[in-house]
């Protein structure tokens, strides 16, 4: 039943932000109701009202591919909005737990070693934004050193007082974050772990809780990030995301500095940095 919510509350989310001139004549007329009514998006997707209607109240399970694509078109879903839709049917056809060896969190020793080999921040990162391993340059940069748990950067962005300083677009990697939490819950309805972390942060964080009630969906592979660093001053990075072959829940996260900026011989300036020796066991996880 509380995948049938997510699902319900995905719709009523989406609903709202659809401009009522997209209904069609008459759309735009005086209403009450932000976005579209229902019974609109029920006439834009071909389908009754009545079953739209218990979609939306989380009383219909089993929505058909071809129901759901006629539903993301109504509603002018982008891509990422209509996988999530996808993922949120699925779990309400009662998706399978995952098999007991498909949450490995161990990097394999290749990748941790080729983490060393790159002489810019590099880490793996699981889709609950744990860190999983580090060379010493991320490791220096987003002060991994000495943790006594495994890291999470969302836990960090928005629970520790200085992540709001630290990340210098703080409020754009706040609703990526979210965004992002939010199609992994989509994809992982059973993680326990993902569901713990989720209610940390919505206790902990009044932006997080904002967040989270928006339901936006969001999915970043590359872009660029500013930091601000006590040692570096501020600097900026292009970032790519890469999935390792055989976890798509793990993310390879490479940052290199901007061309032409002062961040790479703003990382150089701390030699040190590439030689100092592995992070220990207890920070890669």
């Amino acid at each position: 039943m509380a995948d049938r919510h997510e699902l319900a509350g995905f719709l009523r989310s989406r609903r709202g932000r659809v401009a009522p001139e997209n209904a069609g004549p008459g759309g735009g007329a005086r209403r009450q109701v932000a976005g579209l009514r229902r019974e609109e998006v029920a006439q834009l997707a071909g389908i009754s009202v009545e079953y739209y209607q218990r979609l939306e109240q989380g009383r219909a399970a089993h929505p058909s591919p071809e129901v759901l694509d006629a539903i993301a078109a109504a509603l002018r879903l982008d891509d990422v909005e209509r996988e999530h839709l996808r993922s949120l049917a699925l779990a309400v056809r009662e998706r399978p737990l995952p098999a007991p060896g498909s949450r490995a969190e161990d990097v394999r020793p290749d990748l941790v070693r080729m983490l060393h080999l790159i002489h810019t921040p590099a880490m793996v990162i699981d889709d609950r934004f744990g860190v999983l391993a580090a060379n010493a340059v991320a490791a220096r940069l987003f002060s991994l050193e000495g943790s006594r748990q495994r890291p999470n950067l969302a836990r960090r962005l928005f629970l520790d007082p200085a992540g709001q300083d630290f990340y210098v677009e703080w409020e754009e990697m706040a609703a990526l974050t979210a965004g992002q939490l939010r199609v992994t819950r989509g994809l992982y309805p059973r993680d326990t772990e993902l569901a713990e972390l989720i209610g940390e942060l919505h206790d902990g964080s009044e932006a997080f809780r904002g967040l989270w009630s928006a339901r936006d969906v969001s999915v970043r592979t590359h872009g660029v990030k500013s930091f601000r660093h006590p040692a570096l001053g501020t600097v900026t990075f292009a970032y790519e995301h890469f999935i390792p072959t055989g976890d798509s829940r793990q993310r390879l996260a490479v940052l290199v500095p901007v061309e032409g900026g002062t961040t790479e011989a703003a990382v150089r300036l701390p030699a040190t940095w590439a030689r100092t020796p592995d992070i220990p066991r207890t920070v890669l996880g």
